[in-house]
């Protein structure tokens, strides 16, 4: 179902300056394509044809900008979800003296934060979607400032408990509309980078606040540990009023002329119109259906490519990640470091996700994102099991030295490629219309994963030992890589639209004869040698369900 309203031209009529120009009008074309779904051929832009003026570099420094300040406005709410889960590890040495924690005790003020991140995510990813990427942020900045200063001044255990569930549905709203904000609203041609400087936000969170735990430890000040996050929790819900809302989301809701004039704002005037038309033929062709979310998630190729999101949601956790963000000085403590060289010593780990991140975000477009989550995961599972034997030795400075150098090298391998790659592809995979209730239920997979390794780790290191512990999230590691290698999609270079066309055609031909009405079949694309979509021959959809 079309639009209603003006063509889809830009918004020229409202836009003035030098800026506004909508260029001509280079509309796409359109022919009908494979299982009749409509195949746009786009008109070259006008920088690839001609040397850019002074108007297009004057236009393309203001995109840039605007651009850039999205990102640094946005992120912060990825920093938060780094600092928020990043400073327990600080504080928790501390309110085990102050509250008397067990080892349980001390499972579930950590957990308790992710119960409500697991749950906060369903509740992003529903918001986002009825009352747009932009507000729903701003909820969840409210909720940030309010939680964080909850948390610091908490009396008791049972209040700290709710006050972290609480901080947590802020945590895992962000974690899903964050993502989903950037993804939507940066041109294809810088999206991986774009939506992977969250993940770098989120290890700079966690990296803050290692230093600021490294700092106030010697004062045992846990309660400004906790309490400082509610400083960029102000500035995230004071920034958000000068962003916009995205053009997806603009044109899901019928207003075309906001999603024009955001577009104006990151892509070549020329572009505007193609790729409003872009967005416009994604949403009609699920508009003619007239089901709602929940409806389409029952479509078969959807509901499939929502158990591969899953699924690589859960690889993300069940790796072992978290135990070590969490848990890093308890675990240099049992190799006989003191609580301060312990908490000092994190600052290692948190630099070395920032670095690994910013490698990884430099990588993701280029190498794409399959290649790099079976190269990390390969790397994560020897990293693993050297941990593991690390902890037969005797305890010495030189193996809290080594255990130290292989919790960074694990880190490095994680953050570089899992982390980066798991969050762009669920912020890429899904359909428009479902995109934030199918990411929503991604993530919260993500989060009660990360719960039960958060609740079960401290158990684990009391029962088996952390040398056992870490050779199981080894062999996860390598389930994972076997998952991944046949499941996860590769998304490098597509535009969002076209990217969905891929995985609907795709999932067409891997199952003919089992189309449904609306034009779904019943499998989706798996991985295929060359790193595209499905598994036929050049990257082409086809092949057969989850080939590899």
């Amino acid at each position: 179902m079309p639009l209603a309203g003006p063509p889809l031209s830009g918004p020229a009529d409202t836009d003035t300056g030098p800026d506004s120009d909508p260029g001509p009008d280079h509309g796409p074309g359109r022919r009908a394509g494979r299982h009749g779904v409509p195949e746009l051929r786009m008109a070259a832009p006008t920088s690839q044809m001609a040397p850019a003026g002074p108007r297009e570099s004057v236009r393309a420094r203001s995109a840039k900008r605007f651009i850039v300040g999205i990102a640094a406005i946005a992120a912060l709410g990825g920093a938060l979800f780094g600092y928020d889960t990043g400073v327990i590890s600080g504080a928790l040495p501390f309110m085990e003296s102050h509250f008397g924690l067990t080892s349980l005790g001390e499972g579930i003020i950590t957990s308790a934060l992710l119960i409500g991140a697991a749950f906060g995510s369903l509740i992003g990813g529903r918001m986002a979607d009825a009352l747009g990427r932009r507000n729903s942020l701003l909820w969840a900045g409210s909720v940030f400032i309010g939680g964080a200063l909850a948390v610091a001044l908490s009396p008791s255990v049972p209040f700290m408990t709710v006050a972290r569930f609480v901080l947590g549905l802020a945590v895992g709203s962000a974690s899903v509309i964050t993502p989903l904000y950037l993804s939507e609203i940066a041109p294809p041609h810088i999206r991986g980078r774009l939506v992977s400087f969250n993940s770098l936000m989120i290890v700079s969170g966690q990296l803050l606040a290692y230093l600021i735990n490294a700092v106030l430890a010697q004062w045992a000040a846990w309660r400004w540990m906790l309490g400082l996050a509610a400083l960029p929790a102000v500035a995230l819900f004071a920034g958000l009023f000068f962003l916009p809302d995205t053009p997806r989301w603009y044109i899901s809701k019928g207003r075309p002329h906001e999603a024009g004039r955001v577009l104006h704002r990151t892509l070549p005037a020329e572009d505007v119109p193609a790729e409003l038309a872009r967005i416009d033929q994604a949403r009609a062709l699920e508009a003619d259906a007239r089901r709602g979310a929940w409806q389409q998630l029952r479509t078969p190729w959807v509901r499939r490519l929502l158990l591969v999101g899953i699924g690589l949601a859960a690889v993300q956790q069940i790796t072992g990640v978290n135990a070590v963000v969490y848990f890093a000085p308890k675990i240099l403590a049992s190799t006989g470091l003191g609580t301060g060289a312990s908490i000092t010593a994190t600052i290692a780990i948190g630099a070395i996700s920032v670095l690994a991140t910013a490698v990884g975000m430099s990588l993701i477009d280029r190498v794409g994102r399959r290649p790099m989550l079976l190269a990390g995961l390969a790397g994560m599972a020897v990293s693993l099991a050297l941990l593991g034997a690390a902890f037969r030795l005797p305890h010495s400075t030189a193996v809290s030295a080594l255990v130290l150098g292989l919790m960074v090298l694990y880190m490095a391998f994680m953050q570089a490629t899992l982390n980066t790659g798991v969050w762009l592809l669920l912020a890429e995979m899904f359909p428009l219309k479902v995109r934030g209730l199918a990411m929503g239920a991604a993530v919260f997979m993500m989060w009660m994963v990360n719960f039960g390794v958060a609740l079960a780790f401290p158990l684990l290191l009391d029962a088996v030992g952390a040398g056992t512990t870490f050779w199981f999230f080894g062999v996860m590691c390598v389930l994972s890589l076997v998952f991944c290698k046949r499941y996860a999609p590769e998304t490098k270079g597509l535009a969002l639209e076209d990217l969905e066309h891929e995985l609907r055609r795709a999932a067409t031909k891997a199952a003919p004869g089992k189309e449904s009405p609306s034009g779904s079949a019943d499998s989706i694309p798996g991985g295929s040698p060359n790193g595209r979509p499905g598994g036929g021959p050049n990257g082409r959809p086809g092949g057969s369900p989850g080939r590899s």
